[in-house]
C-alpha cells in the first residue's frame, strides 16, 4: 500500500485528523508496532505530504512547472498500459515521440516500435553495433521470484536476440517492498542466474532497494532485467520486412503470462513447460549459421500475442501479413494450447513467446534447416504481402487481425476487467496525447534553461 499516495488523496476531501487515524489504522495492518510509533509515523507522513503540497502557492510559476507534471486525467488502468493491447500501443508511442524529440543519434529508437534499442560505435576501425531491452517481470509473480526471475530474464534475452543481435551481459533491478522477505532477493536473483548459467551470460551489475522507501506497505516484488548485446551487422528490424517475405515461427511454450496463468488456475504442471531456453538456442543457430544479415525482421510473439505483433510490424512497415490459424496451432505447446482452449482464452491474444522470423523464401529454407538442427520445432505460418492489413486465414475465410484494447484476459481478474475498447477511448487518446505533448514542451524549457546557465 502506498501510504503517501492515499495521504495526498485523503487530504483532498477529509481533515487532517481523521486522514491520520485513517493512516495510522492503516499502518498497524502491515506492521507489528504500537499503536504510538503508528500515529507518529502517520502524522510524519502526512507532514511530509503537506509541505510539498505549499508548492501551489509558489509565486516562481517556472518552478511549479519544474516540480509538477502535467496531467492527462487517465489512469494506467483506465488506458490499458502494460496489457498489451490499442490502449498499450498508443501510450507506448507517445513515449516513443518524446524520445525522438530529445534530437540524439540512435540506429534504432522506440520510434520503430521494436524489441530493442540500437547504437552504432566505432570499434577500431570497424564499426559495431550494440543492442539494449529492458523486461520487467510479469506482475503477478511477485509470490514467485524465481519464476519471475527466470522469465524476465529470459524476455530481455530475447528482445536482444530477435534484433539479431549477440547477448553478452545481464543487468538486474529489483524492488522489494518494505515487509517484503529478504529471500525474496535471493529466490529472483537464483531465477536470473539460472538463465544466466544456461546461455553462458553473465549477470554483471545491478541494484536493490525497497518500493518507495518507507513510504510503500506490503510485500509486492517488481524488478527489470536489462540485457547488452552487440553484432558486426545491422539490426533485424521489422521496418525491414518485405513483400514476399516468408513468415516462420518456432514452437511457443509461454513465459511470465502462461506461467501466471497455470498459478492462478491451479494447473501447476504447465509451469515446468515454460522452463527452456529454445528461443535462444533458436536465435543463437540462425546466428551461428550465418544467416542474420539475410533475415529481413524478427520478433518474439508477447506483446498481446500475435494479434499485437502483426498490428506493430503492419503498422511499422505499411504491410500485410497473411496467418494460416491451423499452421499456428501447430506450433503452440501441446499443453500449453490446451490449457488455452480448455480456460476459454484466446492463444492469439497471448504471449506464447515463440520466435517469428520474416524472410526471402530461399533464406527462409536455410533458417527452418539451421533451427531445427538446434533442436528446435520451427514451421511456416504466412507471407507479407502488399495490402498494408494483418490477416488470419481460417477455413472460413478471412479475418482482419486486430489487437483487442487488452491482451486475451488469462485470469479470473483479467476477464472482469473485460478487454472491450471504452466508448471514449479517442477522447482518452486526446488526452493522453497532449499531456506527451506538454511533457516534451518541458523538456525543451528546461534543457535550454541549462544550456543558457553553462552558455554564460
Amino acid at each position: 500500500m502506498d501510504i503517501e499516495g492515499f495521504a495526498r488523496r485523503a487530504l483532498v476531501d477529509h481533515d487532517e485528523e481523521s486522514v491520520q487515524k485513517s493512516l495510522q489504522e492503516k499502518i498497524l495492518e502491515f506492521k507489528d508496532i504500537k499503536p504510538e510509533q503508528a500515529s507518529k509515523m502517520a502524522q510524519a507522513v502526512l507532514d511530509e505530504v503537506k509541505y510539498t503540497l505549499q508548492i501551489e502557492d509558489h509565486p516562481d510559476e517556472s518552478l511549479k512547472k519544474l516540480i509538477k507534471y502535467p496531467k492527462s486525467g487517465i489512469g494506467m488502468g483506465q488506458m490499458g498500459v502494460g496489457s498489451r493491447g490499442a490502449g498499450d500501443f498508443f501510450v507506448h508511442r507517445q513515449i516513443a515521440e518524446i524520445v525522438r524529440s530529445s534530437h540524439t543519434n540512435a540506429f534504432i529508437n522506440p520510434t520503430a516500435q521494436d524489441d530493442g534499442g540500437v547504437v552504432k560505435a566505432a570499434a577500431g576501425a570497424d564499426e559495431v553495433y550494440i543492442t539494449t531491452a529492458v523486461d520487467g517481470i510479469h506482475s503477478r509473480l511477485s509470490e514467485y521470484p524465481f519464476l519471475g526471475g527466470f522469465h524476465v530474464a529470459r524476455a530481455s534475452m530475447r528482445d536482444v536476440c530477435v534484433m539479431g543481435s549477440q547477448p553478452v551481459a545481464l543487468l538486474s533491478d529489483l524492488h522489494l517492498a518494505d515487509d517484503g522477505e529478504v529471500a525474496k532477493l535471493f529466490d529472483y536473483t537464483a531465477g536470473v542466474c539460472a538463465v544466466s548459467e544456461l546461455t553462458g551470460v553473465p549477470l554483471v551489475a545491478g541494484s536493490t532497494l525497497r518500493v518507495g522507501g518507507d513510504m510503500v506497505l506490503g510485500d509486492r516484488l517488481v524488478s527489470a532485467v536489462g540485457t547488452v548485446g552487440i553484432s558486426p551487422h545491422p539490426p533485424t528490424a521489422r521496418k525491414r520486412a518485405e513483400a514476399g517475405d516468408v513468415i516462420l515461427l518456432t514452437e511457443g511454450s509461454g513465459g511470465g503470462t502462461i506461467t501466471t496463468t497455470a498459478l492462478y488456475h491451479g494447473l501447476f504442471d504447465v509451469v515446468w513447460e515454460t522452463m527452456d531456453i529454445s528461443f535462444i538456442q533458436a536465435s543463437e543457430a540462425i546466428l551461428k549459421a550465418g544467416l542474420l544479415p539475410k533475415v529481413h525482421a524478427m520478433t518474439d510473439v508477447t506483446n498481446g500475442g500475435l494479434r499485437g505483433d502483426a498490428h506493430e510490424i503492419s503498422q511499422t512497415t505499411g504491410l500485410g501479413l497473411a496467418f494460416w490459424e491451423d499452421e499456428i496451432r501447430q506450433l503452440v505447446n501441446p499443453k500449453v494450447l490446451e490449457m488455452l482452449e480448455s480456460l476459454d482464452i484466446d492463444h492469439l491474444g497471448v504471449s506464447v513467446d515463440s520466435l517469428m522470423i520474416i524472410a526471402p523464401e530461399d533464406v527462409a529454407r536455410e533458417v527452418e534447416k539451421a533451427v531445427s538442427s538446434a533442436g528446435v520445432r520451427i514451421g511456416r505460418i504466412g507471407e507479407v504481402d502488399a495490402t498494408g492489413i494483418p490477416r488470419l486465414i481460417t477455413d472460413h475465410g478471412e479475418e482482419e487481425l486486430k489487437p483487442l484494447f487488452r491482451e486475451a484476459a488469462y485470469t479470473k481478474v483479467k476477464k472482469i476487467v473485460g478487454d472491450l475498447h471504452p466508448e471514449d477511448f479517442e477522447e482518452m487518446k486526446h488526452k493522453v496525447e497532449r499531456s506527451a505533448l506538454e511533457a516534451i514542451a518541458k523538456k525543451d524549457e528546461v534543457v535550454a534553461r541549462i544550456k543558457e546557465k553553462y552558455d554564460k
